[in-house]
């Protein structure tokens, strides 16, 4: 019979799960994290847990926020658990489960709450998962969105903020007026240059809110950049029925996560940190040469298997990797056409690495999809591909390979015109990529010409006439001999 998961029944839980070595009672905040998703959980909050579990820092535990709906959903269902969670991760040798218990409180779902906590001395840093859409982002320029109009209404109205940086401005105000030392914003966000990202948003609207106030956050509070890693499928009824099925917990927000985590982060803390490199946590003065690497071999390869393993209807990841065409021509891609135009980087064998990311995209357990690889295309591509085929242009290197890549993102646009392919075009710019994917069959630059998604790429020889050899190849010749083409 499952267990209800609760601080009174920890004990009672069968052996098979793993439980905090720790009294939980003698944890202090150090830590308030906005945004308690499936992610934060299995990473950040398990690093401090793992750091708990050795008997130091128990000054540095988690008390959990948030502003939004979902963020309310589920404080409700961490609530009756006292805010543990069961994180399993998908071994493919065999499954295990471990109670996290690091995060001791979730702050009420409103903003003047939350205000309150930020300002006590006691909290050091504040550390987001809030996606990459909460940074207020604008598209056009990727700075800081200062009109749009949540912003505006707190920059007008600072007393009552409703965004998670008018509410961090308002905090640090408080701490200014009352002499407490500013906390560290720690974004783990897996975005780009993430804590740049959050400096810009606060330092921006800070300036139009109050120039002294700005200069004072901007000598005295750290927004160290970090590199996170672990894939975290979203959970549904079904993990939490195979929870219960597997290890005897009832568990309303379990996590299921691949057994990898990485954490590389600038040491750059205003207030002190918790000494998380005794847990594996790799502590840099620029993660910069990480982020790129992550960025091109893992963002970039997920690319790169996606567009044809749609296009041959292949539905896991892990399936797709077992087909033996495909991951050929990802090894060459990574090998010939990624890994040269990476700078090294301190401790990594880039060989090793790739090696370990396909065993992740190996791993049954994950049962991550294709779909969600192909999701946000036209938005992706920018980030994870075409930087990629820059660089090589400006070694004077052959961008094939990551022409192709583009081939058949662009194949596979066109592919879902038809009902009967069965493919459906997950991205917001779906009706104009399909378009122009079909117009391209016989003019390639009807593909090549959407300036907001190529930019320079557009007028560029080199690239235009690879992506027309495969383009033309994919519709006369199909995606496995035109993958086997490549090959040879």
């Amino acid at each position: 019979m499952s267990v209800k998961l609760n601080s009174h029944t920890l004990s009672t839980l069968s052996s098979k799960v793993n439980k905090p070595s720790y009294t939980r009672e003698q944890l202090t905040a150090g830590i308030i994290h906005i945004g308690v998703g499936n992610f934060h959980r299995a990473h950040q909050a398990m690093y401090l847990h793992k750091l708990f579990n050795k008997g130091v820092a128990h000054n540095w535990a988690i008390r959990g926020a948030g502003t939004k709906a979902y963020d309310l959903a589920m404080r409700n269902k961490l609530k009756p658990q006292d805010w543990l969670t069961t994180v399993v991760e998908l071994d493919a040798q065999g499954l295990s489960a471990e109670v996290c218990g690091s995060m001791i409180d979730f702050i009420e779902n409103d903003e003047s709450s939350l205000i309150g906590a930020l300002s006590e001395e006691g909290i050091k840093i504040v550390s987001l998962t809030i996606t990459e859409g909460g940074y207020f982002m604008d598209d056009k320029t990727a700075g800081f969105d200062l009109n749009h109009p949540e912003i505006q209404a707190d920059i007008k109205n600072l007393d009552q903020p409703t965004t998670v940086f008018g509410i961090l401005i308002t905090a640090l105000k408080n701490r200014r007026k009352q002499g407490v030392k500013a906390f560290t914003i720690m974004s783990c966000d897996n975005i780009p240059h993430n804590g740049n990202v959050a400096k810009r948003a606060v330092l921006e609207m800070a300036i139009a809110i109050d120039k002294d106030l700005a200069q004072w956050i901007e000598t005295h509070v750290t927004f160290p950049n970090s590199m996170v890693d672990c894939i975290t499928p979203a959970t549904s009824t079904a993990e939490r029925d195979r929870l219960t099925h597997l290890f005897d917990v009832d568990d309303q927000a379990p996590v299921f996560c691949e057994p990898f985590r990485q954490w590389v982060l600038e040491d750059n803390f205003t207030n002190g940190r918790p000494p998380l490199e005794k847990v594996g946590v790799e502590f840099v003065t620029d993660v910069a040469p990480f982020e790129l690497m992550k960025l091109r071999i893992l963002n970039g390869g997920h690319a790169a298997i996606a567009y044809p393993a749609a296009l041959m209807g292949i539905e896991l990841v892990h399936d797709v990797m077992a087909n033996s065409l495909i991951s050929t021509y990802l090894k060459k891609l990574v090998v010939e056409d990624i890994i040269p135009t990476l700078a090294p980087v301190p401790g990594v064998d880039f060989a090793e690495y790739f090696s370990v990311i396909e065993s992740r995209f190996s791993n049954p357990e994950v049962r991550d999809t294709v779909p969600r690889l192909c999701q946000d295309a036209s938005n992706r591509l920018p980030k994870f591909i075409l930087p990629i085929i820059i660089a090589n242009l400006e070694m004077q290197r052959d961008c094939k390979g990551l022409a192709l890549v583009v081939a058949l993102w662009c194949r596979l646009c066109a592919a879902s015109a038809d009902p009967e392919n069965g493919i459906a075009l997950d991205d917001q710019q779906a009706d104009r990529l399909i378009k122009n994917a079909l117009a391209a069959k016989n003019d390639v630059n009807a593909f090549l010409q959407m300036h907001d998604i190529f930019g320079t790429l557009c007028d560029n020889e080199i690239f235009a006439k690879n992506f027309g050899h495969w383009l033309t190849m994919l519709w006369t010749q199909g995606i496995t001999e035109t993958i086997t083409k490549y090959l040879d």
